[in-house]
């Protein structure tokens, strides 16, 4: 039977040595997060460990407590610092991979936010992404039960008897903030939009070029989703009918994701939507899935691209600013799809014009996110490349097209002393 507690009494539970999953995006418990805050002295001998996504969830678990330790999957605003000195151990991992690792792992407490629960179950709302994984590897899963959470009729559920502790909130699910969408991203969003097809299934990441690319599919017809959040923009052309997932292969009709990020207008959708299925990562990112959806197209964005083709998505000069997250997972998904195709699209410069994300090599201090053998496509508000089937100096030359033109002499020029 499940015992109804209160935050600090959730904290009181926990002792030295114990290792805490603490579930992130739409699912991260604010009320326990801010009891930990309060109750410092019960974090010492942690090990948390989260997948915080940045923009949603920004706790630095390192500063709970000087003898309390943490592992991640993102570096976010908050822990950059932490993740930087050391306080924070940061795991460069595909998403599925993240899965993987989790399932495999023991955990003392997890702790998540859930919808209220019915007499013999209990879902996990709108953030199925890694809770499965975890859950049943938990020696005891606190709840913290939010009136606000919404509780789609398509989303992984457990046996109330699963839910050992709860506490009652009522609080805003956390949001995703809007970006703004500039000239260039509503260029990319054209250029993109010419690459898809009337019956293609996609997979859209987030941020400004992503809502400028789906506000650009509006004259697009029987669009499927298989991604691994939904946005606002999803939600838009899933009501005027341009999303529906008829031909797809499997799903069939359905909207399919393992997480809501985006306004509170969406979360009041997909908790009512009968399209939408909540599925864990280790089915929207799994490639032995997605392969059987044809012509699924995986569009992502990026930091920088260099003349080999490599990507970067989450370093800057040396520097942790994202994670490695799910693209690489769609893109080589993308490759095995029946006339599928993966779309890396980003900005041709950063700062105001004043750098080139188009760079000839990623720098020493920069691990490439995606290798040159996954890319396929690559967008800027400049045109479009196929380079993927592409030799090397034909690639380079197709890129050198698409970067800003106040930089294309000096890529030439970097490149030839390079070759």
């Amino acid at each position: 039977m499940t015992k109804w507690i209160d935050a600090d009494e959730v904290v009181q539970q926990l002792r030295p040595g114990m290792t805490v999953f603490v579930a992130g995006a739409t699912a991260e418990p604010g009320a326990i997060l801010e009891a930990l805050g309060r109750n410092p002295e019960r974090c010492a001998g942690i090990r948390f460990v989260s997948v915080s996504i940045p923009g949603i969830n920004d706790v630095d678990f390192s500063r709970l407590h000087d003898d309390c330790k943490a592992t991640v999957f993102f570096a976010t605003q908050g822990n950059r610092d932490a993740i930087a000195s050391g306080r924070i151990d940061f795991m460069p991992m595909h998403y599925r991979s993240i899965f993987d690792y989790l399932a495999a792992q023991s955990f003392d407490v997890v702790v998540a936010q859930i919808p209220p629960p019915g007499d013999e179950s209990f879902s996990i709302g709108v953030c199925a992404d890694f809770l499965p994984a975890v859950l049943d590897n938990a020696t005891l899963f606190v709840g913290e039960v939010n009136k606000q959470q919404p509780a789609p009729a398509d989303s992984p559920t457990w046996p109330v008897s699963r839910l050992d502790m709860a506490i009652e909130c009522d609080r805003a699910v956390g949001m995703l903030a809007e970006t703004e969408t500039d000239a260039a991203a509503i260029d990319i969003g054209r250029h993109v939009a010419e690459i898809i097809e009337d019956g293609d299934c996609l997979q859209v990441g987030i941020g400004s070029i992503s809502s400028a690319i789906l506000a650009a599919l509006d004259n697009k017809n029987d669009l499927g989703v298989h991604s691994g959040l939904v946005s606002d923009g999803m939600m838009a052309l899933a009501l005027a009918g341009n999303i529906n997932g008829r031909n797809k292969n499997i799903d069939t009709g359905r909207v399919v994701s393992c997480t809501t990020l985006g306004s509170r207008a969406l979360l009041e959708w997909v908790g009512s939507a009968p399209e939408l299925r909540f599925q864990a990562v280790n089915y929207t990112h799994d490639i032995g899935v997605i392969r059987q959806l044809d012509q699924f197209v995986s569009i992502n964005s990026a930091m920088q691209v260099d003349l080999f083709g490599q990507v970067n998505s989450d370093m800057l000069n040396g520097r942790q600013l994202s994670g490695t997250g799910g693209a690489v997972d769609m893109m080589r998904a993308a490759k095995l799809s029946k006339g599928g195709r993966s779309i890396i699209a980003l900005k041709a410069t950063a700062k105001g014009g004043t750098i080139s994300r188009i760079v000839a090599t990623l720098t020493s201090d920069t691990a490439a996110t995606i290798l040159r053998t996954d890319v396929d496509y690559v967008v800027t508000e400049f045109g479009t490349r196929r380079i993927g089937q592409l030799p090397v100096n034909q690639r380079v030359e197709a890129l050198i097209e698409i970067a800003a033109p106040q930089f294309r002499t000096q890529l030439q020029k970097d490149w030839a002393g390079l070759s």
